[in-house]
């Protein structure tokens, strides 16, 4: 659901400030999406804004339209520093969800270049390889331009990798739930069955799972 008027908060660019004032020389923001999908990747953005070329409008990925999502996305690829990774499906069964969040964001920040010196991350948690030159910055997407931004960047990158396995898995309606469990697509996993971008280890899937082998047991 969008949020809209009074509702959206608009995030600003005084966190970036007060660490550039303490020495920092290359601040950057990180933030994940996909933790709570049922299917495919969770994917993770990392981005240092030029303070003289911040695009107009930057606001929480969740607040903004499809429209606004892409022309932004395709702008800060231009004027920022952007780098995007991922935690796969397995790495997501194997390690959980938390940390495979936090191990695609450590993978994004590892791919600027130059490395930011200070990191303001999303979240109450700073991963564990970022420790010691970053914060977390609880709804840092709503408070932050440049976790707003790394919303922004991992938002667009994701919906287009679910778009692509809609394709390729037809019927779970991917391409517009991108892998949340919505009806349609709780439906989809009793009549279509587990697919193997599945995450095993979310209860519905493996509920489904479990019943499956007791059945051929």
């Amino acid at each position: 659901m969008l949020l809209t008027g009074a509702m959206a908060q608009i995030p600003d660019f005084s966190l970036e400030t007060q660490a550039l004032a303490r020495g920092a020389r290359r601040v950057g923001g990180v933030d994940e999406v996909g933790r709570g999908p049922l299917a495919g990747p969770v994917t993770a953005a990392a981005v240092r804004l030029d303070p003289a070329r911040i695009p107009q409008g930057l606001r929480d990925s969740k607040t903004l339209t499809e429209g606004r999502l892409q022309a932004l996305a395709a702008e800060l690829h231009q004027v920022a520093q952007v780098a995007v990774a991922h935690a796969s499906v397995e790495e997501i069964d194997t390690l959980n969800i938390l940390r495979a969040s936090q191990l695609a964001m450590e993978r994004a920040v590892a791919m600027l270049d130059p490395a930011p010196d200070w990191l303001l991350v999303d979240g109450h948690l700073v991963p564990a390889g970022l420790k010691g030159r970053a914060e977390a910055v609880v709804k840092g997407d709503a408070r932050v331009m440049s976790i707003a931004a790394a919303s922004i960047v991992a938002k667009v990158a994701r919906d287009a990798i679910m778009v692509d396995l809609a394709q390729q898995f037809p019927g779970y309606g991917w391409e517009s739930n991108a892998g949340y469990p919505t009806r349609a697509h709780l439906q989809a996993l009793l009549d279509l069955g587990v697919t193997p971008v599945h995450r095993r280890s979310f209860r519905p899937v493996h509920n489904i799972l479990y019943q499956e082998n007791s059945l051929t047991t």
